[in-house]
């Protein structure tokens, strides 16, 4: 396959490299990356200033291309400029720390994802649980192989598919299990601070939700040593509410005296 292999912890992140390992022995892949980290920007695009795109090397051998924007920018430039014909796949990844739950529409490793469906290519977000590199080979060795599978069987067009690994060796995890997007909100925490100045600012924490009940959805699959795989689709079109609104009946000027 040609694959264009992205990320949003930077050209330089050792998850991307765990994957582009595991994948160039078998297929043609193009590194497009942030030139740094640009994790939790979401599908944010670049408008008011230039992207630039420069030629990377990493570790004095692997090469790809460093884009000052964000994960969905590195997708839309590197399929405009970099590929004569579109790629079979996009990956992107692997992050480290998993994007379950309500932090999959912060997440710029899902938005990269997720920009190369809306161009119509079949794509997938790689993610492990914990921040450590222990089991970054092993996750991108099943990678490889899942994606072989996908693009085997295919999937339906503006989907891509959302890829948690937890971080334990693979002969500690119980399998795979196709999961749904866990909606619980995560526990907000700022903490306060003061700078040299006198003048208070604030640090957002990243709190992580362990606590899933449910074993059906993407976290509660984490937590039980699964395998989390969670399709996604581009339409976030509420069909059910849809059909609902459609019976409503609105005029056009509407009687300011009806709700008196």
């Amino acid at each position: 396959m040609q694959i264009l292999l992205t990320n949003d912890d930077g050209i330089h992140a050792p998850g991307l490299w765990a994957l582009h390992h595991a994948l160039a022995g078998h297929h043609a892949v193009t590194v497009v990356a942030p030139d740094r980290e640009r994790s939790a920007v979401g599908h944010g695009i670049t408008l008011h200033q230039p992207i630039r795109l420069e030629s990377a090397r990493v570790n004095g051998s692997a090469q790809g291309y460093a884009v000052s924007g964000t994960p969905a920018d590195c997708v839309k430039l590197g399929l405009a400029e970099l590929f004569d014909r579109r790629p079979d796949l996009v990956l992107s990844g692997i992050n480290p720390g998993a994007n379950v739950g309500v932090n999959v529409n912060y997440s710029g490793t899902v938005a990269a994802a997720k920009e190369a469906a809306i161009a119509g290519i079949p794509a997938i977000a790689v993610s492990i649980k914990a921040p450590g590199r222990d089991h970054l080979a092993a996750a991108a060795r099943f990678a490889e192989g899942f994606s072989r599978q996908v693009m085997a069987r295919g999937i339906p067009t503006g989907t891509f598919l959302n890829l948690n690994f937890p971080d334990l060796p693979m002969d500690e995890i119980r399998g795979v299990r196709w999961s749904r997007q866990g909606t619980d909100g995560v526990a907000q925490h700022f903490e306060k601070r003061r700078d040299p100045r006198d003048r208070t600012y604030y640090w957002q924490a990243c709190d992580q939700q362990d606590g899933y009940a449910q074993t059906d959805v993407d976290g509660g699959a984490l937590a039980g040593r699964f395998i989390s795989v969670t399709p996604i689709k581009c339409d976030m079109t509420d069909y059910d509410t849809l059909r609902t609104l459609s019976e409503w009946e609105i005029p056009l000027s509407p009687d300011p005296e009806a709700d008196r």
